[in-house]
């Protein structure tokens, strides 16, 4: 398929050092990056749970204790 896109001047660097390394033209420089992205895209990546140190004065390792003591504000 051929068409016309505007890159960016970031993604023509990009396509320029690949096509330049591997001795390709830019077609085929610009269809390998394309294919190395959405194969990135379809790797699930692993969940890393953040926390954060909320200043919590109270146990909240029982939730029934935790419920009682909210309704008695």
């Amino acid at each position: 398929m051929r068409t016309t896109v505007s890159l960016d001047d970031d993604v023509v660097a990009a396509v320029e050092r690949l096509r330049r390394s591997e001795g390709i033209g830019t077609s085929e420089a610009l269809n390998r990056l394309v294919r190395r992205a959405l194969a990135q895209r379809d790797q699930p990546r692993p969940y890393v749970h953040e926390s954060v140190d909320m200043g919590v004065k109270i146990d909240v390792s029982n939730i029934g204790a935790v419920l009682d003591l909210l309704d008695e504000s």
